[in-house]
């Protein structure tokens, strides 16, 4: 078995107000040291939101980094000494505009690993009532309703091409069966 690498050295080379990267010196497990970069960001929540009518409430929004409206689902950073359970509350009011009367755990994954610290905690989200709160990122989202019977031709087509959303969504339809 291989042994974890060992951290010997981190050096902070950046510090942003979404990310931090540091660069560390490691000892493998041969002996051999090496460099790893690590993206720093905090953990996050993401959210299968599903209505009455069996509808999940995805979200369609710019994303800058890869120039490109992208269709997901909600989703959004923990705040320090926040729960990721209010984080769900929060974020739903900010994105969407409903408050989730019924939210449950089902699951979480590591976005990035290979360089990255994010984690994501799954929720299912139901029970929607209105419910506003603006926050200053929030502008520019559209709220798009798609029936549960859609997913994964959206999914295998493309249209829904993040990570989180195709990770979170393929989870939640897994376990429903």
């Amino acid at each position: 078995m291989v042994m974890p690498e060992k951290k010997l050295s981190s050096q902070q080379l950046y510090q942003g107000r979404a990310v931090n990267l540091r660069m560390d010196t490691v000892e493998k497990s041969d002996g051999k040291t090496t460099t790893r970069e690590v993206v720093e960001h905090s953990n996050c929540v993401a959210v299968v939101v599903v209505d009455e009518q069996d509808n999940v409430l995805l979200v369609r929004q710019y994303r800058y980094p890869v120039g490109k409206f992208l269709l997901e689902i909600p989703a959004g950073g923990i705040d320090p000494n926040e729960e990721p359970i209010d984080c769900v509350r929060r974020e739903l009011q900010e994105e969407i505009g409903y408050f989730p009367q019924k939210i449950e755990e089902f699951g979480g994954f590591y976005s990035v690993p290979g360089y990255g610290t994010e984690y994501l905690h799954c929720y299912l989200a139901t029970d929607l009532v209105p419910s506003r709160l603006i926050a200053e990122d929030s502008e520019g989202i559209e709220v798009v309703r798609v029936p549960i019977s859609k997913i994964t031709q959206l999914i295998t087509s493309g249209e829904i091409c993040d990570a989180k959303s195709i990770a979170a969504l393929l989870t939640f339809l897994l376990k429903r069966e």
